[in-house]
């Protein structure tokens, strides 16, 4: 049975996701663990890089009851983690130390041409010899698999089956997401999907992107609208979900219809808008 939730909602159906993004500390944890999502990022780009307020979180998402239920030891919600170092600075180690714990993957900031990209998905494999099959991106990631083991509920052989990054190695479980935050970034989409394997899906980041044209968060501003336009384009066109940040009650069906399959709401204790794109989701 598949184990990311958010992969499992991208494989099946019309192929979206809810998710959110969530500081990481215990009661932020609770509420989410009960709402619809189909995971959450942990957001430590701008909040602090806190691993021991990540681990106590990641425990508190966990629902026994719902686990016993459905017979697997799949978690109803699977974390992620956005990282602070931006693409060009190459902190591998963030994304080592999300993923040692448990974590299903890693959201990149700022990610802005092929080579940033590369980095970012072979951080999160580990590594192999090049005869092996899907070598590319060649793994960076250092071996310490026993607390990330515990987390998913897997013996630790069973989990360096499925330590790999989705979809190019199909029963992959970890999700490689990357941020276009700025106009390099956007030029440079097409070059990045075609050239890198291994990525789970692209989330564009409206608020640097704006900063750079000049429009800080007007998010009706027509130049950031047709920047977002042509990276929801390629990423339709090259079969790889892209993400909307900002899903609200009011933009919920116009960002559907448009395509966006990876949908961010910032529900706190509201969950609203959360409610609204299931409901829509639930008409396709």
């Amino acid at each position: 049975m598949r184990l990311n939730s958010i992969i499992r909602a991208l494989e099946s159906g019309p192929g979206i996701a809810f998710t959110s993004f969530m500081q990481a500390e215990v009661e932020n944890a609770v509420n989410f663990a009960q709402s619809s999502n189909d995971g959450l990022v942990f957001e430590m780009e701008h909040n602090p890089w806190d691993i021991n307020a990540l681990r106590v979180s990641m425990q508190f998402l966990l629902l026994r009851e719902q686990i016993v239920r459905a017979g697997s030891v799949a978690n109803p919600m699977s974390p992620l983690v956005r990282i602070p170092a931006n693409g060009s600075e190459r902190n591998e180690w963030f994304a080592k130390q999300a993923l040692d714990l448990g974590a299903y993957g890693i959201l990149w900031p700022r990610i802005s041409n092929s080579e940033q990209a590369y980095n970012a998905v072979a951080a999160c494999r580990y590594p192999r010899l090049p005869e092996r099959s899907h070598y590319e991106p060649a793994g960076l990631r250092g071996d310490a698999p026993m607390a990330a083991a515990r987390y998913w509920g897997l013996p630790q052989q069973e989990y360096y089956k499925r330590a790999d990054v989705w979809p190019l190695v199909p029963e992959g479980e970890i999700l490689v997401g990357l941020m276009i935050e700025d106009t390099e970034g956007v030029n440079n989409v097409e070059k990045i999907l075609k050239e890198v394997p291994g990525i789970g899906f692209i989330l564009i980041g409206e608020g640097d992107l704006s900063q750079e044209l000049g429009c800080p968060r007007e998010y009706d501003n027509p130049e950031l609208l047709r920047m977002m336009g042509q990276v929801l384009e390629v990423g339709k066109a090259h079969g790889v979900a892209v993400g909307h940040p900002h899903m609200t009650r009011e933009n919920a069906r116009q960002i559907i219809d448009q395509g966006y399959r990876f949908l961010m709401s910032y529900p706190r204790r509201d969950f609203s808008a959360l409610e609204t794109g299931r409901k829509i989701f639930q008409e396709l």
